[in-house]
């Protein structure tokens, strides 16, 4: 069933009212142990609603960094999100409701944050984007709690096996075997070489140290660990403690100040050795600092989205709707990484509108039940198991200052030898 045959749903559908009273009948009144919530209720055209739903305005919320360390990514996200709505809106909405998206700044502030999720709750239906593994890990109860189906811009593993919470695409830990696994293939480490690890603290760095120990002890290498702050900016004492420690790689997982300082103090004091970052380690901004040439010669960047750049058509059109929409706005992976997020909360919304049953608890079943998600703009995703990453392929990006985005392809998306084993051992 696509987005556009139902953007425009029409009103009193037989089949929706037939299914939404089967719900009524086996749901009862018991409230959200039973999976309806004491708000829920049935409108005019035989939908099941609740918070977030009118009869003509379908509310999402954001909870994102506009002013602190992430905020170029917030902004990419949050201007993605609402040209995505804007789409849709154009089209008729959903279900034959508006979208709206209401923003909330938290600064990455996790207090600040948490007290933005209890204004903004009541009144949205799913939260297509919240960014930072350590706000998540504060929200996490109250999300379960209020069954609020959410992406979080974060990629923690220990964010899976909740059901209204979706990881989309691969986990940290997962990026760090195969950024281990491209070291070895393609820079020639060998057993017995090590590798350094610099890492935030908190489960984003934590998460991928346990990938990169993990696959560093099946190829029989040494791993350095370094753990960081997010204020910390200078990274010269890591880099001369990486050189005593005699390291052949590093592994970056920390932010775009990070990769940079690191990679810059590398080359400056001869370690030349290849870097690997996590997608949330690299911004295109990087590419017009005095790091720019290092930084073109030894990064390549994991990610489970290919490059802003990508030929693919979804990707295609999507840059061109956000460069004509957004045109003195920078167009890097949080741009991807929003709308790919937006279509795919879209996807859901439309297949619980499809149901009859706009709940909390209905966007959250339609969400789960599907096993290949296809955006367009990446690799499909499986929803149907909470407890797994919704993808396993990851690709391998290089940094280039002549494109949007500022990176390339340098290996197309692959599963790392592994890393299903992994993946099934932790969830045993």
């Amino acid at each position: 069933m696509t987005l556009t045959r139902f953007l425009h749903r029409t009103t009193g559908t037989a089949a929706a009212a037939a299914a939404a009273l089967l719900v009524l009948a086996t749901a009862g009144c018991s409230g959200k142990a039973g999976g309806t919530d004491p708000g829920d209720r049935t409108g005019a055209d035989g939908v099941r609603t609740g918070p977030g739903v009118t009869a003509t305005t379908l509310t999402l919320g954001a909870l994102t960094d506009l002013t602190g360390p992430y905020a170029t990514l917030g902004r990419s996200v949050v201007q993605a999100q609402q040209l995505w709505a804007d789409e849709v809106n154009a089209e008729g909405g959903i279900c034959g409701r508006k979208v709206e998206i209401r923003v909330k700044d938290h600064g990455y502030d996790v207090q600040k944050a948490v007290a933005a999720y209890a204004e903004l709750s009541p009144d949205v239906v799913a939260l297509p984007q919240v960014i930072g593994s350590p706000v998540m890990a504060a929200l996490l109860d109250d999300l379960t709690r209020d069954g609020m189906l959410t992406f979080p811009q974060a990629w923690a593993g220990s964010l899976l096996g909740k059901e209204p919470v979706q990881v989309l695409g691969t986990t940290y830990d997962v990026d760090m075997i195969a950024a281990v696994d491209f070291l070895v293939r393609e820079k020639g480490l060998r057993p017995g070489d090590a590798i350094g690890h610099v890492y935030f603290e908190g489960d984003y760095g934590a998460g991928a140290l346990e990938g990169s120990s993990w696959a560093a002890g099946k190829a029989g290498l040494k791993v350095t660990g370094l753990k960081i702050k997010a204020t910390d900016t200078d990274l010269s004492a890591q880099v001369s403690a990486l050189r005593t420690a005699g390291v052949k790689a590093v592994l970056v997982s920390a932010g775009p100040a990070q990769t940079a300082s690191l990679v810059g103090v590398a080359a400056s004091r001869g370690l030349d050795v290849p870097v690997v970052s996590s997608a949330p380690g690299f911004a295109p901004q990087l590419m017009r600092t005095p790091a720019a040439p290092a930084l073109a010669a030894s990064l390549h960047v994991v990610s489970a989205a290919p490059p802003v750049g990508s030929d693919l058509p979804g990707v295609r059109a999507m840059a061109a709707a956000y460069g004509k929409k957004f045109p003195d706005a920078p167009l890097d992976s949080g741009v991807l990484s929003g709308y790919h997020a937006a279509r795919l909360m879209g996807t859901g919304l439309v297949a619980a509108c499809e149901a009859g049953d706009l709940t909390r608890a209905g966007v959250v079943r339609a969400h789960r039940a599907q096993g290949s998600a296809d955006a367009g703009l990446g690799m499909p995703q499986d929803f149907s198991d909470v407890a797994r990453p919704a993808s396993l392929k990851t690709y391998v990006l290089r940094p280039d200052a002549e494109v949007p985005g500022g990176l390339v392809t340098a290996e197309e998306a692959r599963e790392a030898p592994g890393v299903r084993a992994y993946v099934e051992a932790r969830t045993d």
